[in-house]
């Protein structure tokens, strides 16, 4: 793999992005991404951290790729990001997002789509930025974010594209942990993680299923409407 890195541990999955630069996803972000949950199926694991490289859990879509797409590529990359987010957001195994630096758009919705957002605090920033990039945040989109973020800062995280430090994030409910050194962020998600283990793996699925599936389903229902109405400027 080149996008990511992964090792299971005491049934406890571990899935690092690295890139070298700002992690960003593309096509092969995430195929590899679903090959790792496939093995962490297979694996029988009881937790998930993901995390990246110090400085940089992700920047997000891969901008420079994203150009050079005619609608129907569009479409189709706007639908495997949806589907591999929302993939996240309902996976059965407990997951952590155990972020060491930057989350940014797409990192930012996959950190919001897992169980627990545990950060470093430092100078790093949190940020929902699409409105402010002139994109669009589609019905799916909301649906992982509101379900992480306080209701009284939906306005401000989503339409204002506010980006807020790891603190700022910690103090308004949005992020779960705030860890004070990036260097303890792995330690702190393993505790959390090893702790995950002593719940029922089949109960837990179940529950998780029953509370996102419908709402993921709902909100894909539109999905090619709300994206071509963007798209085409209708």
């Amino acid at each position: 793999m080149t996008k990511m890195n992964y090792t299971c541990e005491d049934r406890i999955v571990r899935i690092t992005f690295d890139d070298g630069k700002m992690n960003v996803m593309n096509w092969d972000f995430f195929s590899e991404l679903n090959e790792c949950l496939d093995q962490t199926l297979a694996d029988g694991a009881g937790a998930l951290i993901f995390t990246g490289r110090p400085g940089v859990f992700s920047a997000g879509l891969d901008l420079k790729l994203m150009v050079t797409l005619d609608l129907p590529e569009q479409l189709r990359f706007q639908k495997t990001f949806a589907e591999t987010m929302l993939r996240v957001y309902r996976f059965p195994v407990p997951t952590i997002s155990a972020c060491r630096g930057h989350a940014i758009a797409g990192g930012a919705i996959l950190s919001y789509a897992c169980d627990r957002f545990m950060a470093a605090d430092g100078p790093f920033m949190i940020q929902i930025n699409e409105v402010v990039n002139k994109l669009l945040i589609p019905s799916w989109i909301q649906t992982i974010c509101k379900s992480s973020i306080p209701p009284q800062f939906w306005k401000e995280a989503l339409l204002h594209s506010r980006a807020y430090s790891p603190r700022e994030a910690f103090n308004r409910g949005i992020i779960d942990d705030l860890v004070d050194e990036e260097s303890k962020v792995m330690e702190a998600a393993t505790t959390v993680a090893l702790d995950l283990l002593k719940l029922d793996g089949r109960a837990y699925g179940l529950t998780k299923s029953i509370m996102r599936v419908e709402d993921s389903v709902r909100a894909m229902e539109t999905f090619d409407r709300e994206l071509l109405d963007f798209l085409l400027g209708r």
